[in-house]
């Protein structure tokens, strides 16, 4: 017997999400049968029944199966920072102005334990691989900063493919950021550097991958974005930007460069296959036909794009368009949480506010969610449930009050009812690491305590220093 085996038994129903978008065999579930898995990987699934033996058995006879979500775009600082009061009704240029006055008081620790937290939402909402697009790096703490959140995905279990984020376009040159929150572009470069030497693994099944992500056109120079595609190139690496989230960010664009922000990023090569970017809510026809042609990825964050009133993304024409689409929480002071059922749902609901012919299907956000999240990160390996992926699965118990009274269809039930519970096992390279609703590897309690003290203790800092109310 392999050293760890599990077997996964009798499935109600058991998304394979085997076709590329928009084909038939698109989800390809089956009900009963196995799912056995050896050493981080699935060896057998299908609608038989497994001859063999394992080290553990799950009966997944009321339960509904999935490959474990993929969250492409996240700040897990953020969680420090829910709801500030005095940026609750704010859109965002004046948001991110309050509470660049708060960010700047974080420190390792407190990166380290809001990743934690962060990550553990995220677990148990389903998400087996996330980004995360760390761009703060205050001159007054630890450079180490993408370092904590790597150990914090380790220590809870999770596939982590974060961006070594940057800043480097300041207020006194223009930039929206106060300037001791940026770098310079070769502090930017060495840094980047160092964590591809020491933490990238562009192996099947990668655990930790990295990828280079400036920030945005109102924070970042031109040379250190066309520096990032070549960097990109010369260590083949994903490369991650926000555009076009905000009708403020399209003003600045044509004013400071004369361009709309997707043109400004196409004229330092930026729209090409490695790459992918947040929101992009306010791409017109032309735009979403370029970015399908090149290959190019989207992060949907529907949910802070409601919460910020930035708009509504033409999620159905991108997919429609060739674009690869995925789904994501955003920040967690822009959602305010970090929960991928509620992501997925809101995908759906956002989209039918739009004409009829441009909503999306339940199939079509659990594509989002899996298959997209996938392909946006580059990853071959993750969001299905086939023979030789990597075991990244969700197990979830549809006997539940949210969900009595929709078994005729299990697969559209966990995005159109409101999850009122935990998944209830998550698996992630073939290890348990949700189970039965519980975080394996977690004291939450212990990790709630501290991240609330150090959350109190930024934000009064903050307060003391600008004079500011951040409490109600």
């Amino acid at each position: 017997m392999p050293k760890k085996s599990l077997l996964i038994k009798n499935p109600m129903l058991c998304a394979r999400m085997d076709g590329d978008y928009g084909s038939q065999d698109m989800v390809n579930a089956f009900s009963g049968g196995h799912i056995y898995i050896e050493d981080g990987v699935i060896r057998s699934a299908g609608p038989t029944t497994f001859e063999g033996e394992a080290k553990e058995v799950i009966d997944a006879g009321r339960m509904l199966v999935t490959p474990g979500f993929v969250n492409t775009h996240h700040h897990f600082y953020q969680t420090l920072t829910r709801n500030i009061f005095n940026a609750q009704n704010e859109g965002l240029f004046n948001w991110l102005i309050t509470h660049y006055e708060i960010w700047r008081e974080i420190s390792e620790k407190a990166v380290y334990t809001a990743a934690k937290l962060a990550i553990a939402e995220l677990l148990k909402s389903g998400c087996a691989l996330t980004s995360d697009h760390h761009y703060l790096f205050p001159s007054s703490t630890s450079g180490a900063l993408i370092d904590a959140e790597i150990r914090a995905a380790r220590e809870l279990g999770m596939r982590f493919q974060p961006t070594r984020g940057s800043m480097s376009l300041g207020k006194s040159a223009g930039g929206l950021p106060p300037d001791d929150v940026v770098q310079t572009e070769k502090a930017i470069e060495e840094d980047a550097l160092r964590l591809i030497k020491t933490y990238h693994d562009d192996s099947p099944g990668a655990m930790t991958r990295i990828a280079l992500g400036p920030c945005s056109p109102f924070s970042v120079t031109a040379g250190l974005m066309q520096r990032t595609v070549e960097m990109g190139k010369e260590y083949n690496l994903q490369i991650h930007t926000h555009l076009a989230e905000t009708l403020d960010e399209e003003q600045f664009c044509l004013q400071q460069f004369g361009k709309r922000p997707f043109a400004y990023l196409q004229s330092l090569d930026w729209i090409k296959e490695n790459a992918w970017f947040a929101h992009a809510i306010h791409l017109n026809e032309d735009e979403i036909a370029a970015a399908g042609r090149a290959g190019a990825g989207i992060s949907h964050c529907p949910t802070s794009n409601m919460r910020l009133g930035s708009g509504i993304a033409r999620i159905k024409e991108m997919l429609q368009a060739g674009v690869k689409v995925s789904l994501a929480v955003d920040g967690s002071a822009s959602n305010d949480s970090s929960n991928m059922l509620m992501e997925m749902r809101n995908a759906m609901l956002l989209s039918r506010l739009r004409e009829q012919e441009k909503w999306l299907t339940a199939e079509d956000i659990l594509w989002m969610a899996t298959r997209g999240g996938s392909a946006v990160l580059n990853r071959n390996d993750t969001g299905q449930i086939a023979e030789g992926k990597q075991a990244d699965l969700n197990l979830i118990n549809m006997d539940k009050l949210e969900y009595s009274g929709a078994l005729h269809d299990p697969l559209a039930a966990i995005v159109f009812s409101v999850s009122m519970h935990p998944v209830d096992y998550v698996i992630v390279n073939g290890e348990v690491v949700v189970r039965e609703g519980v975080i394996t590897k977690l004291d939450e309690q212990q990790l709630i305590r501290q991240h609330q003290d150090i959350s109190r203790i930024i934000i009064e800092k903050a307060g003391r220093k600008t004079k500011n109310k951040y409490y109600r």
